[in-house]
């Protein structure tokens, strides 16, 4: 949190790949394109993700900001994945509803992610066991990347970091 063009290159020269950015792109519910094309103007466009974790509300998602406490105009699907992709390299999409919760993660929002995306994806949130690595997999088409945080042994959890590397190169 609190990537701003004024911050964001002392993060990538102390080794960050890329930034993430979400609630400076966001003004009054909106995507600020001004803001945008300031935080690419800084980092270039390769080197941004863009946050787009969201919560349900009613049939859609929506983009989620300050803390997730406040719902964005800005509903997740084919439209707005398709108009953001040209500028960033890749999304983030946090499954706030099941964020940390170790309930399962989030499955109609990973299947639209992996129909849609049109720059490569990771979701988070709510992966309980290993097995939710392969349901990611096969909902999202092979497109969608996942990260797992508290369902982690190295958290506290219950899903072994090994057994995720394992499952990642392939030793499944």
């Amino acid at each position: 949190g609190g990537i701003t063009p004024h911050n964001a290159k002392k993060f990538l020269r102390a080794g960050a790949s890329h930034v993430i950015v979400t609630s400076y792109v966001f003004r009054d519910g909106q995507i600020d394109m001004r803001r945008l094309d300031e935080m690419i103007q800084t980092v270039g466009r390769g080197r941004l993700v863009l946050d787009l974790s969201c919560r349900r509300r009613g049939d859609d998602y929506v983009v989620v900001t300050d803390r997730w406490q406040r719902f964005t105009d800005v509903t997740v699907g084919e439209e707005t994945l398709s108009a953001l992709a040209g500028y960033c390299a890749e999304f983030l999409v946090h499954g706030v509803d099941v964020e940390g919760k170790r309930a399962g993660v989030e499955e109609p929002l990973v299947e639209l992610l992996g129909k849609w995306s049109p720059v490569p994806v990771t979701y988070a949130g709510g992966v309980r066991e290993l097995s939710d690595m392969h349901r990611v997999n096969v909902l999202g088409q092979g497109r969608v990347d996942l990260t797992i945080g508290s369902a982690l042994d190295i958290f506290g959890g219950d899903v072994a970091y090994r057994d995720v590397v394992a499952w990642a190169w392939g030793e499944k």
